[in-house]
């Protein structure tokens, strides 16, 4: 080796990536011939030699994939898991949040999937007193006044014979006490049941609540309220408002109507009208009570209800993703609602036609007194039954941005 005095510097190529952790790098492997092809390979454009990568950037990736620290993972190794791939397993937001801050979130995105409008709320309080008072003003016409004696005994002991052919065997079946019990504790059942798959919990403690207070209210109030002495009467001079069995066989009706989900419960409403209605009929034929006791039972029932689906909870609504306008309940509710509004307007307005005769008790207005309890009974239970079927679609189901998105789409099955 010569000794020279001359100065070589040392020249780097500029691409190339510094190593400043000085960490070891494997050897770049050296290139390989590309293999000779054919004048057809070489012709066609999916033969196209792919442009070979730089040394440089191999060794820079390589040596990056390679880095490692001591408080963490490999940077290599570190690959999120899809929530798709663990779809039908494990939900993956339950793995990040709890049920409740997940439910904390949706309120304040959406106030209305955790609680109803506060219309809906307000209509329902104001439906329920106006029910409530309508029980009130009711009791007193038939009770505190002479007319409203003499109607009330009037068709209390002629009304069974009024009954037509076809109606009065399937009223006479409901004269058992028995059927009524029973009948109504298997609809209770039934909605217990419907409400445990649910899981509705506070559902199921708000209508217990609610079947609670209606039954004080059949036993507390008929020993309460008075009836005096007006007129002579064939009936019991006791009094017999409200009629328990009525507010049974509405209880369970009603119960039944707020437990089962969006599309059933049109056909649960319908059910539990002609339920009430053959009930109401049914203790006036037997004798049972008066039709003032039938008409009080159904309006004290219906005003509660009013008041507990204005206490609506979370647990009691249906599911964000499933919420849908429902054509059925729009439809029914129509109905029920009009014929229960033109309904009771015709039948006070067939008492008001045979109100001088009331107090002489005149034969003639035995049929419009017949026909007027018939056209109440239905009318009344139908308004009620209206009135709950659409309050409830209203605050279990109101439609808000998250309900009317839905569910997120299922991943595809393979």
């Amino acid at each position: 080796m010569i000794m020279t005095d001359e100065f070589k510097p040392i020249i780097r190529d500029p691409h190339k990536s510094a190593n400043m952790l000085e960490q070891p790098v494997a050897p770049v492997p050296a290139l390989q011939p590309p293999l000779p092809q054919t004048d057809s390979q070489q012709s066609s454009p999916q033969f196209a030699p792919i442009p070979a990568q730089p040394a440089s950037d191999q060794q820079s990736s390589q040596s990056w994939q390679k880095l490692e620290f001591s408080d963490t993972a490999p940077v290599a190794s570190a690959a999120p898991v899809s929530p798709i791939a663990q779809a039908g397993q494990v939900d993956p937001i339950e793995q990040v949040l709890s049920p409740r801050e997940v439910n904390a979130g949706l309120a304040k995105v959406d106030p209305l999937t955790r609680r109803p409008r506060v219309s809906s709320i307000m209509l329902s309080v104001v439906f329920g007193l106006l029910l409530l008072a309508a029980a009130a003003g009711v009791w007193w016409l038939g009770v505190r006044t002479m007319e409203g004696q003499s109607y009330e005994d009037m068709v209390w002991s002629k009304f069974d014979a009024a009954l037509p052919g076809w109606l009065e065997p399937v009223v006479h079946v409901f004269t058992i006490s028995t059927v009524v019990i029973v009948t109504s504790a298997i609809m209770s059942i039934i909605a217990l049941a419907v409400l445990i798959v649910r899981k509705r919990w506070l559902l199921i403690a708000q209508l217990a609540v609610f079947g609670g207070i209606c039954f004080a209210a059949a036993e507390l109030l008929k020993p309460l309220l008075p009836r005096p002495y007006l007129i002579n009467l064939e009936s019991n001079p006791n009094n017999s408002a409200p009629s328990g069995h009525v507010i049974l066989a509405a209880t369970a009706g009603v119960i039944l109507l707020c437990a089962v989900p969006r599309m059933c419960r049109a056909l649960v409403a319908v059910i539990g009208w002609a339920y009430a209605v053959l009930v109401g009929l049914s203790v006036i034929a037997g004798q049972w009570h008066r039709p003032t006791d039938v008409i009080m039972a159904l309006l004290i029932v219906g005003g509660v209800a009013m008041l507990m689906l204005a206490a609506t909870f979370a647990n009691g609504m249906d599911e964000p993703g499933s919420r849908a306008s429902s054509p059925s309940v729009q439809i029914v509710g129509s109905v029920l609602l009009t014929f229960g509004v033109i309904g009771t307007l015709y039948g006070a307005y067939i008492i008001w036609q045979i109100q001088p005769g009331l107090a002489m008790s005149a034969e003639w207005t035995n049929s419009g007194a017949h026909l007027s309890t018939v056209i109440l009974t239905a009318s009344v239970a139908s308004l009620v039954f209206g009135l709950v079927l659409t309050m409830r679609q209203l605050t279990a189901s109101p439609l808000t941005q998250l309900g009317l998105v839905g569910a997120p789409p299922a991943p595809p099955k393979r």
